[in-house]
């Protein structure tokens, strides 16, 4: 799994976290570790004064580990 949170104005990567990532990388690819990967992300955002998005879905259904990235990141402070 990959998460990367962008910067459409400025058009570069704010944060991002992958399962390749050496302490991610016993995470796998179902909803409970997708909301992992989302507090990660979630943290990393916050971490840089970043609390509130916008969520893509890219025309996607809002469910599965979409929705389970989503509920991580909010669940870390983030809103969106």
């Amino acid at each position: 799994m990959y998460v990367q949170v962008i910067d459409d104005r400025a058009g570069h990567t704010l944060v991002s976290a992958s399962s390749m990532e050496k302490e991610l990388r016993d995470l796998k690819n179902n909803v409970e570790d997708a909301t992992k990967l989302g507090e990660v992300v979630g943290k990393r955002l916050l971490e840089k004064q970043i609390d509130s998005v916008v969520f893509d879905r890219n025309g996607y259904l809002f469910h599965g580990v979409v929705k389970g990235i989503a509920e991580g990141a909010r669940k870390a402070g983030v809103k969106f």
